[in-house]
């Protein structure tokens, strides 16, 4: 079968395979009040399964896949034989997690929800760090920031239609969760086909001039190990994911608690497109703004996530902390809109601080400490929280405000990561950019 080979629709792809990592991890936010209904569940479980438990096996899984996509291997059984390079990685993790959110509709309670979120985080895990090597073979240095912002557009338009998906099937004031989760399920094992059999695998190192050879895992940790930008950066995406997991995995709750009067399907599809449009809108400007001022000075790269960041932790607090609806909506949009900024900037030093041997790995080590943090925390942090507010005061809906207001606290530590990545990055950007590894 013929591939495509214009890096233009690669991307688009790419980006589309992430959409449907991001409806699938998210739409248990979308639907946590219509789940809790039916099964009976806290808010403390549901923050264990948006977060530690889904965090725990998506974190270890993805080290020894992004291994896999650095080094590309056979695997071969009798005469079958499969070769694994990173294109394939991203198919079977496509199939793997899709198939997985399909028989979530059919979970019985909590100890079968948790098993099959499992599911999907195992196959999660081979997403983003093959897609970002991918990418960075298409585009140079100076280009990934913009490209990864694209890529990183299947987040909130991910995000957009597991809302959608929640408003499609709302029916006399709650939602069909089980018929939602395999409505969003199917369609990824028919993409997964689409790029197995139509999208190619780049030479590596083509957009810098390089050819190095991968390295294994130990050999590509150590190069990592040294840069200090690169850990004080995913520290700071780290702390700013967490505050935005445990709002994606409560708002919804949060607004039908806040707002009951108002119409649930307007609600949903309300929040969804305001991700389509804020978030979608906030993540690529973070990629061409910090393009463009990191032609002077790459500093740019962590100095605008930091200003972003900040200005999304105080319309977070504000909308949170209102009982206006008209408020509310509008504070939340703007939080949208700034937090988008830090993912393009973010992703764009992870891969333009590492070689060309350690691109995958590189991302997966970043998404290690991200999601360690931020999804094992964020959600289950928030839903604890929660849960414990609601004891103290007698009030749930009290409670889960309480919960989301001390998101405060990690936004302001990765406020002060993203400022110290500032003061150190062009050092580190010039000390990569010399060595033959890179370009």
């Amino acid at each position: 079968m013929p591939k495509f080979h214009n890096r233009a629709a690669i991307l688009a792809m790419l980006t589309l395979v992430y959409v449907f990592n991001f409806i699938d991890r998210q739409i248990i936010g979308v639907l946590t009040p219509f789940i809790q209904a039916d099964l009976g569940v806290s808010d403390a479980q549901m923050g264990l399964l948006s977060g530690a438990m889904f965090a725990l096996f998506y974190t270890v899984i993805g080290i020894p896949v992004a291994s896999l996509a650095d080094l590309t291997k056979t695997i071969r059984v009798g005469s079958f034989s499969l070769r694994l390079d990173r294109v394939t990685i991203i198919a079977i993790s496509l199939a793997t997690w899709s198939v997985f959110t399909l028989l979530t509709g059919f979970a019985g309670g909590f100890v079968a929800l948790a098993l099959l979120r499992v599911g999907v985080a195992i196959g999660e895990a081979g997403c983003s760090p093959p897609s970002h090597s991918l990418i960075s073979d298409l585009y140079t240095p100076r280009e990934r920031g913009r490209a990864l912002s694209i890529y990183s557009l299947g987040i909130p338009f991910g995000v957009m239609i597991a809302y959608f998906a929640g408003a499609f099937f709302v029916s006399g004031g709650t939602v069909d969760w089980r018929t939602a989760y395999i409505a969003v399920g199917l369609p990824g094992v028919v993409i997964a086909i689409v790029v197995k059999v139509f999208m190619p695998e780049p030479e590596r190192g083509k957009s810098d001039g390089a050819a190095t050879p991968p390295l294994p895992f130990k050999q590509a940790l150590g190069k990592l190990a040294v840069i200090r930008s690169y850990w004080t950066m995913a520290l700071g995406i780290a702390f700013a994911s967490f505050g935005s997991y445990a709002v994606n995995a409560f708002l919804t709750k949060h607004a039908v608690n806040t707002y009951p009067d108002f119409p649930l399907t307007q609600l949903l599809v309300f929040l969804g497109i305001g991700n389509a449009i804020f978030y979608a809108a906030g993540t690529y400007l973070g990629g061409a703004v910090a393009d463009r001022f990191g032609q002077k000075n790459v500093a740019a790269y962590a100095s605008v996530p930091a200003l972003t960041t900040a200005l999304a932790a105080v319309c977070l607090i504000f909308a949170v902390s209102t009982n206006h609806l008209v408020v509310f909506l509008a504070l939340i949009c703007s939080y949208i809109f700034f937090l988008g900024f830090y993912l393009g900037p973010s992703f764009s030093v992870a891969q333009n601080l590492a070689g060309v041997s350690v691109r995958a790995t590189s991302t997966a080590v970043f998404f290690f400490v991200l999601n360690l943090i931020a999804l094992g925390g964020g959600p289950t942090v928030v839903g604890g929280l929660s849960t414990w507010f609601a004891g103290m005061t007698g009030d749930p809906v009290a409670g889960l405000r309480y919960a989301l207001m001390s998101l405060a606290l990690p936004y302001v530590i990765s406020v002060v990561m993203f400022s110290l990545t500032a003061r150190t990055l062009p050092a580190d950007w010039a000390r990569a950019q010399s060595d033959p590894d890179i370009a």
